[in-house]
Parts: C-alpha cells; sequence; structure tokens
C-alpha cells in the first residue's frame, strides 16, 4: 500500500546540517522499494514523501527513523493511506 505524508518543517539550523543523512537515509528506502516518491516544497516549508508499505504502522516507523525526525527537523506531520490511479 501507498501511503502519503506530509510533514512541516522547523529548526532551519539542524535541517542544514543534517540534509545529507535525510537523503541518504531516503536514498536507501528508496532502493529498498519502501519509497516511491520524495521531495520538499518549492518554499521549503515541508516535503512530500509516498512510502511503499505493508500498513501505516510500517510508514510511521519509517518516519520516525528518518534523520529529520530525530533532530526535530518534522515539527508535524500527516500520514493518509492512498490509492494511485493512475
Amino acid at each position: 500500500m501507498k501511503v502519503v505524508t506530509i510533514v512541516k518543517y522547523g529548526n532551519p539550523e539542524a535541517m542544514a546540517e543534517h540534509r545529507p543523512r535525510h537523503r541518504e537515509y531516503l536514498s536507501a528506502l528508496k532502493q529498498q522499494g519502501k519509497l516511491a516518491a520524495s521531495g520538499p516544497f518549492e518554499d521549503d516549508s515541508g516535503a512530500l514523501m509516498i512510502y511503499e508499505v505493508e500498513n501505516l504502522h510500517e510508514a510511521e516507523r519509517l518516519l520516525e527513523a528518518d534523520p529529520f525526525r530525530e533532530v526535530g527537523v518534522f515539527q508535524t506531520y500527516t500520514m493518509k493511506p492512498w490509492r494511485q490511479v493512475l
């Protein structure tokens, strides 16, 4: 199942410092088939990630293990299962 996650960013100092680790983490998820797509919004206020997981709980675990979450860059987030049509 796909789970769409929208996060709101905060803590710009930590974001700059930890962006390389965050992107390495996302790249590893992509290689494992656990991430369909991801990227920041144009205004850098947050990001969208589409996880490819067995259930919502797995998506939550992946988000919680993200280096940006660990250092407080993710201020808030919303997750919803998503059905891709096209």
